[in-house]
This record gives C-alpha cells, sequence and structure tokens, in this order.
C-alpha cells in the first residue's frame, strides 16, 4: 500500500459533459469510492509513465516540466479545450504586462521535447468522455484552472452595465468566449470596481492607461476601439476590508500611481495603523507606498480611489430606464481587529451610495467539475471550486463510511484547480512541482491507474483509435498547427506595430492552424 510521502519543492481548458461514455476498466461509479492499490508491472528500462494533462496554462505545463526532468523518457499529452495554448498566460495576463509573459519560452521549450504531444481543440467531457483516458495513461493531471467568476449574489447584476472582471479581462485578451462582451465605457464618467485584488487593478489600469500606450501592446483591436471611446475619468476600487486586508500587491499599486495624466485620491489616515515600523516588512512597505500615494499632477484627466470598509448592497436603476444602471448601494463596514491581515468584517446599519454607470465584480475566480469525474470517484469541492486531494496532488476518492481516506492511484490535480485561484504565475509554479513529484514518488512504487493493460501505455494514439472507433468527429490541433496560428497573428501584429494580433475566434484560428503559408484575416 503507498503512504502519503511529504514531497515538496517546486488555466486552461474548460470541460463540458458528454453524450457518451466509454467503458474502459473504470470502477463502476457506485464502487469507485474505493480505492484500487495496483501494482505496476516492471516498465522495460529507460521508459517513463505516460501522463495526460488536462490544461495547457502555467500549471500544466510546470507540471510537465519537471515530470520530463525528473523522470527519463516521461511521456506528456496535453489537452486543451482551444486551440491555442498558455491559458491564463496569454488570456489573462494584462497586455502591458508582456514580462510576466517570458515564462512561456520554458513552456515552448517542453514542448520541443519528442516526448511531448498537444492535443488543442478537444474538449474533454463534451468532444472525448473523461473515462476514455484512462486505460491509455499511467496518469492523469487535472490543471485546467479556474474558468468561472464568482458572483455577489445581488439582483440585477446580470444586467447591462454590470461587467465580470474575467469576461472584461478575456475580452481584451481575445479570449473567445468574450468576443462579443461589447462593453459599453461611454456610459458615464466614473465606473466602480467591487474587490481588491490584483485583477481589479489590471482592470483599473487599463481603463485609465493612455490608449497610445495599449495599442503597441497585444490587446484585440475591438479593446482599442471601444477604450478610445471610453467617457470613464474616475474608477473607484472598492473592498469590503481595510488597507491591511488588501489582496492586491505592492506592484501593481505603483504601476497605478505612476500613470501619467491619472491623480490617485489620498486614503484617509485613520485607515492604516498607527505604527507601521512593526508591520512585517512586505506589508509595511505597501502600507508606505498607500499612505504616500502619488503627487497631484495638475495635467491630470483621469483619477482613481481606493475605497476601503464598504460592502455592496443593491443596484440603482433609473426610474426611467431600468436596465440604466446610476449608481451602488454599499452598507459601511466595521473590522474586528483594524490591524491584522486576518480580521473579519461585519456590516453597519450605515450605508453610502456612489453614482455609476459602469460596474465590474472582481471578487474572485472558480474552477468547474469536468463531467465524468463521478466516474472515476473524484470529488469536487462545488464550494471551493477545487479538486479534493492529500494535499500533495494526489486526488481523493468520494467519501464513504468504512472505507479508507486514501488517494486514487493514478490520478492527480494541479494549479487553481488544487489549490483555489490564489497566486501568482510562481506559486503556481512550486504547486505544479510538488505535484509532480508525487507522480514521480507513485512511480517509483510501480503504481498505475489500470493494471488489465500492458505497459508502456499507448498514451493520444491508443485515445485516437477509441475515438475513431466510438466515431467522435474530433479535429485536434498540434503543435505545428499552434506553430502556424502563432506566425499568423505575429505578422498581422508587425503591420500595427504589435507584439501580435490575437485571432478571436476558435474558426479563425483553425483556419490559420492548416494555412500553408502567409496570416490569415482577424477580425474583432
Amino acid at each position: 500500500m503507498l503512504t502519503n510521502r511529504c514531497l515538496r519543492s517546486p488555466i486552461c481548458a474548460r470541460i463540458t459533459l458528454s453524450r457518451l461514455f466509454y467503458t474502459c476498466n473504470i470502477v463502476p461509479s457506485s464502487a469507485a469510492i474505493s480505492v484500487r492499490y495496483i501494482q505496476h508491472a516492471a516498465a522495460p528500462a529507460g521508459t517513463g509513465p505516460a501522463v495526460a494533462i488536462i490544461g495547457s496554462g502555467p500549471a500544466g505545463f510546470y507540471t510537465a516540466q519537471k515530470l520530463m526532468r525528473e523522470i527519463q523518457g516521461t511521456k506528456i499529452d496535453m489537452y486543451e479545450q482551444l486551440p491555442v495554448p498558455f491559458g491564463l498566460v496569454r488570456f489573462g495576463v494584462a497586455p502591458d504586462h508582456p514580462e510576466v509573459k517570458n515564462c512561456q519560452d520554458t513552456f515552448q521549450d517542453v514542448a520541443a521535447s519528442p516526448d511531448y504531444t498537444f492535443i488543442g481543440n478537444v474538449n474533454l467531457g463534451h468532444d472525448l468522455p473523461l473515462p476514455l483516458l484512462t486505460k491509455h495513461y499511467d496518469a492523469i493531471v487535472f490543471a485546467y484552472g479556474a474558468s468561472k467568476d464568482r458572483k455577489l449574489g445581488l439582483e440585477g447584476e446580470n444586467k447591462p452595465h454590470i461587467y465580470s472582471a474575467r469576461a472584461f479581462v478575456g475580452w481584451y485578451n481575445g479570449l473567445p468566449e468574450y468576443r462579443d462582451l461589447n462593453p459599453d465605457l461611454a456610459a458615464g464618467e466614473t465606473a466602480v470596481i467591487i474587490g481588491q485584488g490584483n485583477v481589479a487593478l489590471d482592470v483599473a489600469r487599463t481603463l485609465l492607461s493612455k490608449i497610445d500606450i495599449l495599442k503597441r501592446t497585444d490587446i484585440t483591436e475591438s479593446a482599442i476601439q471601444a477604450l478610445s471611446e471610453s467617457k470613464i475619468k474616475h474608477v473607484h476600487v472598492v473592498g469590503r476590508r481595510g488597507p491591511m486586508q488588501a489582496a492586491f500587491t505592492i506592484k501593481e499599486v505603483r504601476e497605478l500611481l505612476q500613470l501619467d495624466d491619472v491623480n490617485f485620491t489620498p486614503i484617509p489616515d485613520n485607515l492604516f495603523p498607527p505604527d507601521l515600523e512593526n508591520l512585517p516588512r512586505p506589508r509595511r512597505r505597501l502600507m508606505e507606498l498607500l499612505k504616500k500615494g502619488s503627487p497631484v499632477k495638475e495635467s491630470a484627466t483621469k483619477s482613481w480611489s481606493l475605497d476601503f470598509l464598504l460592502a455592496p448592497q443593491s443596484f440603482n436603476w433609473s426610474a426611467a430606464d431600468a436596465e440604466k444602471l446610476e449608481g451602488v448601494t454599499f452598507a459601511k463596514t466595521r473590522l474586528e481587529h483594524p490591524e491584522s491581515p486576518e480580521s473579519t468584517v461585519t456590516n453597519t446599519d450605515e450605508t453610502k451610495l456612489i453614482p455609476t454607470s459602469t460596474l465590474f465584480r472582481s471578487i474572485g475566480y472558480k474552477a468547474e467539475a469536468i463531467p465524468g469525474m463521478v466516474e472515476l470517484g473524484v470529488e469536487f469541492d462545488d464550494r471551493k471550486g477545487t479538486i479534493r486531494h492529500d494535499g500533495f496532488g494526489r486526488a481523493v476518492p468520494l467519501y464513504s463510511p468504512g472505507i479508507e481516506n486514501t488517494h486514487h492511484i493514478g490520478l492527480y490535480c494541479s494549479g487553481w484547480v488544487k489549490r483555489g485561484p490564489t497566486g501568482v504565475i510562481a506559486s503556481t509554479m512550486t504547486d505544479a512541482f510538488q505535484t509532480a513529484e508525487a507522480i514521480v514518488g507513485d512511480w517509483k512504487s510501480r503504481t498505475s491507474l489500470d493494471h488489465q493493460s500492458p505497459s508502456p501505455k499507448d498514451g493520444w494514439i491508443g485515445v485516437q483509435a477509441d475515438a475513431k472507433a466510438l466515431d467522435l468527429p474530433l479535429r485536434p490541433v498540434n503543435w505545428d498547427n499552434w506553430q502556424r496560428i502563432d506566425s499568423a497573428e505575429k505578422t498581422v501584429g508587425a503591420t500595427k506595430g504589435k507584439p501580435r494580433e490575437k485571432f478571436v475566434s476558435v474558426a479563425e484560428m483553425l483556419d490559420a492552424s492548416t494555412a500553408a503559408s502567409g496570416p490569415a484575416s482577424t477580425s474583432s
């Protein structure tokens, strides 16, 4: 029997339900709770495990990198819903942060290995049943990130002029799902962002930045047009708690404070701890920066503020037009321990109205379960948006009285679907390395998903054969296809003085993926 070893050190396919279930030596769902401990036949010398990684963002690539370094001959098949790789790096990183995307160089090195296969444009759980994979791999890693955003739970938040920050970021970054968002940024001069994490500050910075600067990034043309027509002059970034509890980091705050022709509304001194010197260095530096603010710029035409201790209660709509937003009513809040980063907060009876015509909610992302997990006995926590695991990335089975609480053999998770949507790319790397080390330990113990199939497993080759037998209409995109897409985007971008002009529809991506030469047209 395996024991949980202490393995330390070091988004994003989204999945929908399949109409098919393929039986492939899987324990039926009613019995899936009883975990099988299976001895893997001794693998031939020099061979490594066949691993399916679901998701081609940072979690997926860093897991692959570590596995390929640690076990010679590891075969990686990486499944991605979209025809293009890199997940959050492509669709979540702000356009004016190109340096954050440098990790793509590492990912491309991984993809250059003959032991790596990219399988894009395959939506597991819809195009291909998840249980079909199990007999073809020694391990399956769920690394598909968090594709949904958390909601406020207020009446009317799905009406026009109220946007999810995830949708807005996806829209200006070219995520096909949000190509038709078309936010109305000309409805008024004030915008409110609810939430005080780095994504909220990315949205604020994008709304306030000079258009000439954004034009030199890989932001989409439709976003450039909408931002050029924007009338927004002030952005409120609102949080339920105080400065000490804010989730944003110093880098993002500093960038906003340094924007040309943009002023910052000073934060009242009574919101800061009286003795900043005794704070831990990172928090002290952030508090000092917030307290200092930035010099008033006489030429400024725009401004922003951090509004603390406010919890959204209701939206205010025009009496003449029920779909015209006029403001948000907030409850003023009180911190139990204002100087503690973990302080709880309660609403008071006092309220505050902030007039606005445009609102963004930015209170976190959330992963969803892949259809087929139940058949595998994997437990997904819908509230947290994570896969239940043993602390090291091994998926833990559905709970059943009388059954030992151990982990599934061959099923793992990595990244946001493992720990929740927190942290930066470096955090994801550390997390992914931990999961990879768990897989390495299990492989050395000669454990596998399925003992009835011969070793080594046949991976994508076997999956394709099964898909063909089931008459599943797949149109997979390989790495060479992606490189054609990449080249076409860069070629079009060069004509506009940009790093690339992203294709914003799957159809455009697929057309470019098979083009013999020359760029395909891009439309927004």
